[in-house]
């Protein structure tokens, strides 16, 4: 399997992100990807390559202009507002919630902050945009390299992507990489993708953006919204509008959940998979189900993921793997690796 590694992932290291009302070291760190690498080369798991460089144009098929406009441009302003902002990182502290406009682009930086953000647990820093936009390189990669005949191909990239929305940021998260990667395959003459999300926390982004089209099908199986975040989606009667009703299935689980109660969300997931007609499927893979991860709920172990790897791979879909979440610093390359290992094996 060809791995594209975003070499610039660690421009964006965020220093502090606000959880559960205090200010605390961000989970989200280059370590992450570092441990990654380290296992996939451990166990040459195929090439690792830079991503090919893409024109910004193709962010258009998943963002909006206003919101690509903003964050290319947003570490520069928040410097300019005070020399010494280039040593603190900026977090969002006021939203366009309910009844509050949001179609007027604001003069004011803070403001402009909040409109395009979810939370204030998601830092900008310094180096963000360059790696989310190589990030976004990346998934496009894989999705081309896929597209071009190519089994399976993986993305390793970070910061994640699945929380983002066409025009906002948050959950660790800037640029939507399964969404890129589903869009990139659907414009290679793909007419069925299907991005499934296997995270700890529900897509929200990736739903959002494809919510009422029938050709790309969303399924996603995660921690229960009524208590783990995002909170405000991801419940399981959220089907689709439009053109796109029947195409979302979300298969929330109570914190607590074991591995076999989690498998078997797995195959239904896989069996709508099937059962839409897809030509090709993007993971968008969170490692962050994890039994030792500190920021979720569930109870899978390092074994389990390669179990994984094979269910996904039995779906006989030439397949995009984007990275995502994972938290438990130490075993997120393994858990990563034995999920490719595990796909690898299986498709043989």
């Amino acid at each position: 399997m060809i791995t594209f590694y975003n070499h610039l992932h660690s421009q964006h290291h965020g220093k502090l992100e606000m959880y559960r009302g205090q200010l605390v070291p961000c989970f989200e760190v280059p370590a992450r990807v570092d441990h990654v690498l380290v296992e996939l080369k451990k166990r040459k798991l195929g090439a690792i390559v830079p991503p090919e460089s893409f024109d910004d144009s193709a962010l258009l098929g998943i963002h909006s202009q206003r919101y690509l406009d903003f964050l290319a441009g947003a570490w520069d302003e928040w410097v300019a507002l005070d020399p010494a902002n280039a040593r603190r990182d900026a977090l969002p502290s006021v939203w366009p919630v309910r009844t509050l406009r949001s179609d007027v682009l604001p003069a004011n930086f803070a403001a402009r902050l909040g409109l395009f953000s979810m939370d204030a647990g998601t830092p900008l820093t310094e180096g963000t945009w360059d790696a989310a936009r190589a990030g976004a390189d990346c998934a496009l990669s894989a999705a081309q390299a896929v597209g071009s005949g190519q089994r399976a191909a993986f993305a390793l990239t970070r910061p994640p992507g699945h929380h983002a929305g066409a025009d906002f940021f948050g959950g660790y998260c800037f640029l939507n990489n399964a969404a890129l990667a589903a869009q990139a395959l659907r414009e290679q003459g793909l007419a069925r993708v299907a991005i499934l999300d296997i995270d700890y926390h529900h897509g929200n982004g990736t739903q959002s953006i494809f919510y009422e089209r029938a050709d790309v099908f969303f399924t996603s199986i995660h921690g229960d919204p009524l208590t783990e975040y995002p909170f405000y989606l991801g419940y399981a009667d959220e089907l689709g509008a439009g053109a796109g009703l029947g195409f979302n299935r979300n298969w929330p689980l109570p914190r607590g959940t074991a591995f076999e109660v989690w498998r078997a969300a797995l195959q239904q997931a896989l069996q709508g998979i099937t059962e839409f007609g897809a030509q090709a499927l993007v993971v968008s893979l969170g490692l962050d189900t994890f039994d030792g991860d500190p920021v979720a709920g569930f109870h899978l172990q390092s074994d389990d993921y390669l179990s994984v790897g094979a269910d996904i791979a039995a779906a006989g879909l030439p397949t995009v793997f984007v990275f995502e979440g994972g938290y438990a610093v130490a075993e997120v390359g393994i858990n990563a690796a034995n999920v490719l290992q595990g796909f690898m094996a299986a498709a043989l």
